[in-house]
């Protein structure tokens, strides 16, 4: 059965209904401080009628104890009620959060496709938070409309005319608030959008900072970055006039409704229908008014922004995988059968510029893949990590289809350490074990991929600080440890591409001994160019437009094929 596909609506249902208990106690208590306000200037009202009046003394004690106790449990009510839907509003923004940030790493991948990273990180912190400000504004406009609805009954068992005026006026201004949100939630799905874009770049070019100077491109990239910046602060200024707009307008017309229930209130105690204590209830719950209905009005604002912000999480979360975890039917894919004998066929595979590919790797074969087009072996390396599926033909592992496989159970068997692997923030040592669970010693891969000559320069060997994406190394030690995480992983099959590109060539012989003796008897697959990968590899294949034109070992290559020496010795 196919999940059905979230929209911001639901999004925004499921926060609320993850957390109906606090937002009921909540409402509950935020209800109780709004109704307790509302009953105050009645209070007065009745002291002024039964003590002032009278100059019953007596009376004047007792009723203003009654006020006391009152203004104890408005008190009580906020702090614990603000407490609650604070509490409401955290928990939904963190479970929306942990949601995103499962989407966005779950094995089916997809959800990269046409974001940057950092509008992603944009979307998980600042969309997720507007959500919970929307649960905590429901629980608010909650207790609003109690208060109201408190207001209107007490004027009314005081004066119909006067309820009738508040019973007629409110409901008339809440739906000219809500028409009026319409344009802030529109522009305020721009203004994230923008936010986000900009917050993205700003990422993508930190990350940049050292290419970018050593290529003298600071100019363009600090240009792209302040053209982005404008049109986040125009969207923003736009969001920011209409909520402005809104905000003025429904204050406009809740002083219009407050000014008509003090003036009728006024007539009838001029007229003898309403007692002097009546009137200044009637008045002093006319001004109660503006709090309620400024306070629907900036419920009405962050609700909108909140719609908005949940379409955005509801877009990410509906992105279909990259590759999908289930048959059609629904049912969970299986993982690869044990033990994983490592061998890999790719059968008349098109993808992007691979041109119904053949090539067979027999299990515990160290193959080398030269590809003359880099864009190729890009393609061959996004099929084989099953980053996406071939539009055409099948890739098998042990004769079963990489399709028919759980992604995340593939991955535990066949590994691809892509050319631009990154390093986390850490330590050598947690970098290199970050996918050996423990069980094994990385000395032997450190030593084979070249880091143990990495960790003599560096102050604590394996125990030195490694920066976030491990800027503090060299790009040549970076390369090297980004090796060594993937031998020291151990799987049954393993590709490489390009893994020494930032290396000497010294070095360069050395790992690529090294990764021979290390992986003898496990399949492993090097998609390069180098010559001293592929003189150490037991076959090489050929990779021309897309297809595989030739193979044989490093030197019959050599000695044979004109398009293998330009690609490979140039």
């Amino acid at each position: 059965m196919v999940p059905p596909v979230p929209s911001g609506r639901s999004v925004l249902r499921t926060a609320v209904r993850e957390q109906r208990g606090k937002v009921a106690v909540g409402a509950l208590l935020g209800s109780g401080h709004q109704i307790g306000e509302a009953l105050v200037p009645v209070l007065i009202g009745v002291v002024i009628d039964q003590a002032v009046t009278d100059s019953d003394t007596g009376a004047l004690v007792v009723w203003l104890g009654v006020l006391a106790v009152g203004y104890v449990g408005l008190a009580l009510s906020f702090r614990f009620g603000a407490w609650t839907g604070d509490l409401a509003a955290t928990r939904a923004e963190h479970k929306l959060r942990v949601t995103l940030v499962e989407r966005v790493v779950a094995p089916g991948g997809g959800t990269e496709r046409g974001r940057l990273p950092g509008a992603l990180v944009n979307i998980a912190t600042e969309d997720a938070k507007r959500v919970g400000v929307s649960i905590m504004a429901l629980m608010i406009g909650t207790s609003a409309l109690m208060g109201l609805l408190t207001c209107a009954v007490v004027l009314l068992s005081t004066s119909v005319t006067l309820g009738l005026v508040v019973l007629l006026g409110t409901p008339v201004l809440l739906w000219l608030g809500h028409l009026l949100s319409k344009p802030l939630e529109a522009r305020s799905g721009a203004e994230q959008e923008r936010a986000a874009h900009a917050s993205a770049v700003a990422a993508d070019l930190v990350a940049g900072l050292r290419i970018l100077k050593g290529i003298g491109g600071e100019p363009t990239a600090v240009t792209r970055y302040r053209t982005t910046s404008r049109e986040s602060l125009q969207a923003t200024l736009r969001a920011a006039r209409a909520q402005a707009f809104q905000n003025g307008t429904v204050l406009a017309l809740t002083g219009c409704l407050i000014a008509a229930a003090a003036l009728v209130g006024g007539r009838l105690a001029a007229d003898g229908s309403i007692t002097l204590g009546q009137l200044v209830s009637a008045v002093g719950l006319a001004l109660f008014l503006l709090g309620p209905l400024q306070t629907l009005a900036w419920v009405n604002a962050e609700l909108a922004q909140g719609r908005a912000s949940a379409a955005r999480i509801a877009d990410v979360l509906a992105t279909p995988p990259a590759v999908p975890s289930v048959d059609d039917s629904g049912s969970a894919l299986p993982g690869p059968a044990e033990p994983v004998h490592g061998a890999l066929r790719l059968t008349g595979v098109r993808h992007g510029g691979l041109d119904a590919l053949d090539l067979t790797v027999a299990p515990g074969e160290l193959l080398g893949v030269a590809a003359t087009d880099p864009a190729h072996a890009a393609d061959l390396i996004r099929c084989l990590a099953r980053g996406s599926d071939p539009e055409d033909g099948t890739v098998e592992l042990d004769g079963v289809p990489l399709s028919d496989l759980d992604p995340a159970a593939l991955r535990t068997h066949l590994l691809v350490a892509e050319h631009d692997a990154d390093l986390f923030e850490g330590t050598v040592h947690s970098n290199v074990t970050a996918a050996a669970n423990g069980a094994s010693d990385p000395g032997p891969a450190m030593a084979a991929a070249g880091v143990t000559e990495v960790l003599r320069t560096l102050p604590d060997g394996a125990a030195s600080a490694v920066s976030e994406r491990g800027r503090s190394l060299s790009g040549g030690q970076r390369q090297r440890v980004a090796l060594a995480r993937a031998l020291a992983a151990e799987r049954p099959v393993l590709v490489l591409h390009d893994p020494t590109t930032a290396v000497d060539a010294v070095t360069e012989s050395e790992v690529a001994a090294g990764i021979r003796e290390l992986r003898a008897g496990r399949t492993t697959v090097v998609v390069t160019t180098s010559p001293a990968l592929l003189s150490v590899a037991d076959r090489v294949a050929l990779l021309v437009d897309g297809r595989v034109t030739d193979t044989g070992t490093h030197s019959e290559l050599v000695g044979r094929h004109e398009v293998y020496r330009s690609a490979v010795l140039s």
